[in-house]
């Protein structure tokens, strides 16, 4: 599921066009050329060179990734940027902590930061968003950031609830990236609290 996710991605990388690859992702302050970057870190850094960009972070890994993404956005042509995902389709990378599925979320929630912003029409083949929504727990929600007090989350093309509350309804891939702290665009979600998650 890995490997199809990152060839499937760079396929639809391949097809956008420079305004495209210059547009807002829904990672906050990343263009989609950002997030091309940072999801092939993985790859091309040896761990000797994440410690030492760690190091230049003065330990925090958000100012290195964050660093790293940007740098690396612009070092590389669009094409290398997708060949990455590509040529490295069955590498053995995992985050931290989250193992194998940790590191189909980290593809697929990023893929979808991506087509998301840009209105793509991609769907996340529905046997890959199972395996993220039913990992779906508390300590992963507060990892992220996202703040799901109060909800119940409910896709309404699959048979999943996440939560409590008030109900928000949506597609099963954009309740994943609610789990994963993003807002979305306007129009996606339904429910008396979905303009919470809605981007300003």
């Amino acid at each position: 599921m890995i490997a199809a996710e990152r060839r499937e991605l760079a396929d639809l990388l391949d097809g956008l066009d420079d305004v495209q690859w210059q547009a807002p992702s829904l990672c906050a302050g990343w263009r989609v050329r950002d997030v091309a970057a940072h999801m092939s870190t993985g790859f091309r850094l040896s761990l000797p060179a994440t410690l030492v960009e760690l190091a230049r972070a003065r330990g925090s890994l958000h100012r290195m990734t964050d660093r790293v993404a940007r740098r690396d956005a612009d070092a590389h042509t669009t094409a290398e940027l997708a060949a990455f995902l590509r040529d490295n389709a069955h590498h053995p990378w995992k985050p931290p902590v989250g193992g194998l599925a940790g590191a189909l979320g980290h593809d697929v929630v990023h893929g979808l930061d991506i087509t998301v912003a840009l209105g793509h029409a991609r769907r996340v083949p529905e046997e890959r968003l199972r395996v993220l929504l039913d990992a779906v727990r508390p300590s992963g929600v507060r990892f992220f950031g996202a703040d799901l007090g109060g909800v119940r989350l409910e896709a309404d093309d699959l048979d999943w609830s996440y939560g409590s509350g008030s109900t928000v309804r949506g597609p099963g891939q954009d309740l994943l990236l609610l789990a994963y702290g993003r807002r979305l665009p306007a129009g996606r979600l339904r429910g008396a609290e979905s303009d919470r998650f809605t981007r300003a």
